[in-house]
């Protein structure tokens, strides 16, 4: 606390001094200091209203006479003047006061950013270059295994085109396979149905061969009962018509009898020798397409197993370089979670930073603001002593030199914090290098 001495010399005053009282009074009363706004106030009431007296006592004075109450008044107004002057300088002491401590606290957090700042090291002498190498190498690697990535899925694409063309191609060959044996089958019962026809028929011909042997039999039979007749010694001699030639007759009849059996025999023999070629032929190429039919379906199913196996391959090796993939994106989302977390811890160092920037920005101007303010009520100050320095004397002078080394100490305090803003202003790209 700054303790300062004020002596004033109490003289006769006239009008034009009360005026100029008054004027140091209202210039008081228009300062405001958020500390002591109440003290401003009522300090400036109080000189008005002393000025005011003061005026009404000069004009009580006689022309030639000494009024007693009119140098009253004067004295009065002259020590609410110094008690203003005395307020003034107190107010500017304690602003003084709060300029050191202010002083001192950005001191104390400019050491404190600074000592910060030395354990974790200056932005601009990290070394991020190892980061970057190892960023470009996983930047590498991530690329390498999505282009193996992108080829695999390309061959299990292409392997799942062969897949469905061979599977295409299989059920094509097993409907024809299909179509075969049905085929087969058609035949085999064909087959059966010419086998039964063919015993059929050869039953008809031993029937047939048992009815001519059978007829030749009657045939040689009749033959000798009409030759012991014709044999016989009894002459008979009958007057009638003349009788045929049966032996013509039988001839005739036998004749007639071998000309049917031969031509029916030729007939079944020509028919079933067309038939058995005709079935031996068809019995030929169906057994060739029987062969044929086999050894196709032997193929298929070599080749259905190749398929089968290389298939089985292929999904064991999509499934391993399925779990392969899954691997590699959870080592990366980890590692990528890993980088997001310090980016989002350096982006709240970051926001801390800037909000501790602004809060001493605010700052700053509310200082700047009552460095004005308070320059101007000194400016003021300093011409309202400087008129009174013939009437003042050497006590004035006094506090012209105290009001001037205020204003250089507050001078030191507004470079004080300009040095501060300026350490955070280059504190704020440092952090933005960083991010």
């Amino acid at each position: 606390t700054h303790t300062h001495t004020h002596t004033h010399t109490f003289h006769k005053s006239s009008l034009t001094g009360v005026c100029r009282n008054q004027t140091l009074a209202h210039s008081v009363s228009g300062f405001s200091l958020r500390s002591t706004p109440r003290i401003a106030a009522s300090s400036a009431r109080f000189v008005s209203s002393s000025g005011g007296m003061g005026f009404g006592g000069s004009l009580g004075m006689g022309g030639g006479g000494f009024d007693l109450s009119g140098a009253l008044d004067q004295g009065t107004v002259r020590l609410n003047e110094k008690a203003t002057m005395q307020n003034l300088n107190d107010r500017l002491a304690s602003y003084l006061e709060k300029v050191r401590s202010l002083e001192a606290a950005n001191a104390k957090l400019e050491k404190q950013i600074r000592e910060y700042y030395e354990k974790k090291g200056p932005a601009a002498e990290k070394d991020y270059s190892k980061y970057w190498d190892i960023i470009n190498g996983l930047r590498d690697k991530i690329h390498a295994a999505t282009m193996e990535n992108a080829n695999i899925l390309l061959q299990i694409d292409n392997s799942k085109l062969a897949a469905d063309d061979f599977r295409t191609k299989f059920e094509h060959e097993l409907m024809m396979r299909q179509s075969v044996e049905a085929d087969i089958a058609n035949l085999r019962r064909l087959l059966d149905q010419t086998t039964l026809t063919k015993a059929d028929l050869e039953m008809q011909i031993e029937g047939l061969q048992d009815e001519l042997a059978y007829l030749k039999k009657n045939h040689a039979e009749e033959l000798a009962a009409l030759r012991s007749q014709l044999t016989g010694n009894v002459n008979v001699e009958v007057d009638a018509a003349p009788q045929q030639d049966l032996n013509k007759v039988l001839e005739e009849i036998r004749a007639q009898y071998e000309a049917i059996t031969d031509k029916h025999r030729r007939d079944q023999e020509a028919w079933f020798n067309d038939k058995s070629a005709t079935l031996t032929k068809e019995i030929t190429i169906h057994t060739e397409t029987i062969q044929t039919s086999k050894t196709e379906i032997s193929d298929l199913r070599r080749t259905l197993q190749g398929l089968e196996i290389e298939l089985q391959s292929q999904l064991s090796m999509k499934g391993a370089l399925e779990n392969t993939l899954a691997e590699t994106e959870a080592r990366y989302s980890s590692m990528l979670a890993g980088f997001q977390s310090q980016i989002n811890m350096l982006e709240g160092e970051l926001a801390n930073v800037r909000a501790s920037i602004e809060q001493q920005g605010q700052d700053y101007k509310m200082l700047l603001d009552i460095k004005s303010r308070l320059e101007q009520e000194i400016a003021t100050y300093r011409s309202l002593l400087e008129s009174e320095e013939p009437i003042g004397g050497s006590s004035t002078t006094v506090t012209t030199t105290t009001v001037r080394t205020s204003s250089k100490e507050l001078q030191l305090a507004g470079q004080a914090v300009l040095r501060h803003m300026h350490t955070h202003t280059h504190i704020l790209p440092q952090v933005k290098a960083i991010k």
